[in-house]
């Protein structure tokens, strides 16, 4: 154990959920001591998702339920203030993008590889309940989830990194290859960024559909080969397919990035036959879907569950400028200002895309 010197108790503010929407700005408890294997980091940003909303509003989200206060915040960059004493190849002042899952690296799924589905980490996953978030002044973790960035990215860049290895992981599911053409469902943050992946990836033409247009412009000025604005009013999935279709031509593979029911089955009719469709947004517990024509398609639904060694990749892509990031930042506030921050992205403004916390 390493204990902590010269670090003032009353700087640790965070931003806790006690329930559903009762949020607040707090001093939290400070870690005082350093494990072996961990660091103690110094938060720099910290960025805000749907995962968030959805926690906020609701006291939980995917079986995760709100049993006592919790500090959000799940997508971290943050400074290297202190190592324990097993700790190697960082050191203080490193900068670094955080992993927050923490496998166990016991259980089958963890030797076979798979941490993300490690059952240990579903209860040990940085803000989610009931583990205890990034949204604070300062916290350890254990540093084999701490990844160097270079000093040319800037800390949003950085705190990027973690939904951005979201879908770097869901390109890897399906295979995505050269020359192959893209649909992607949903283009809030990590929407677009599944359109910026799928690109890096070799992608060769890929479509976005949303039902923001300032979302959608965004999209085109970073990329897009095609938009397509959707009407909620007496939405038909399938005809929007069959004309998504005919407008932009076959589609190989779809990245379902909205959780949204009509989505999905837009999906399912817009995607050829043989095809694949992986499943990025979390959507409602059950939904309807024509089922069978996937089915008749042969079309393969892939989940993408969180990360899998995806980080290291996500920092080369973004640091090499192959995929550029900083125009999805639309809003940062100071954490004195985090509530006004959780009020901006829960209103779905339009102009809206990724809004960042800054310490």
């Amino acid at each position: 154990m390493t204990h902590l010197n010269g670090i003032n108790k009353e700087d640790n503010k965070a931003l806790v959920l006690h329930k559903a929407n009762d949020l607040k700005l707090e001093i939290w408890p400070l870690d005082e001591t350093l494990d072996a294997n961990d660091v103690f980091l110094e938060s720099k940003c910290n960025g805000i998702c749907g995962t968030d909303i959805h926690l906020l509003k609701n006291g939980g989200t995917a079986g995760f339920t709100i049993e006592k206060p919790l500090v959000l915040g799940h997508e971290p960059s943050a400074l290297v203030k202190a190592i324990g004493s097993n700790v190697k190849d960082l050191k203080p002042g490193d900068r670094v993008a955080v992993e927050p899952i923490i496998a166990c690296a016991k259980c089958e799924y963890c030797r076979m590889g798979r941490y993300n589905l490690c059952p240990q980490s579903y209860i040990q996953s940085r803000g989610l309940p009931p583990m205890d978030g990034c949204i604070r002044k300062y916290y350890t973790h254990p540093s084999n989830c701490c990844f160097k960035i270079p000093d040319h990215l800037s800390w949003e860049e950085g705190s990027m990194v973690e939904p951005f290895a979201v879908v770097v992981h869901a390109c890897r599911r399906v295979s995505l290859k050269v020359g192959e053409r893209v649909l992607v469902c949903g283009a809030g943050p990590v929407g677009i960024m599944a359109m910026l992946c799928s690109k890096a990836f070799g992608a060769t033409k890929v479509c976005i559909t949303d039902i923001n247009k300032s979302r959608l412009d965004l999209a085109k000025s970073l990329g897009a080969d095609q938009v397509f604005l959707i009407d909620v009013k007496d939405f038909n999935d399938e005809k929007f397919a069959q004309n998504m279709n005919k407008d932009f031509g076959k589609i190989d593979k779809t990245i379902e990035c909205s959780g949204v029911e009509s989505s999905l089955s837009t999906a399912i009719y817009a995607t050829r036959i043989g095809g694949q469709i992986c499943l990025v947004g979390l959507g409602p517990k059950k939904v309807k879907v024509p089922i069978s024509t996937a089915i008749m398609k042969e079309i393969n639904l892939i989940g993408s569950c969180r990360i899998k060694d995806d980080y290291e990749l996500a920092i080369e892509l973004i640091a090499s400028g192959k995929v550029n990031l900083k125009p999805l930042v639309t809003n940062k506030f100071k954490i004195d200002r985090a509530l006004e921050a959780f009020e901006l992205l829960k209103s779905n403004q339009e102009g809206v895309v990724k809004v960042m916390i800054e310490h």
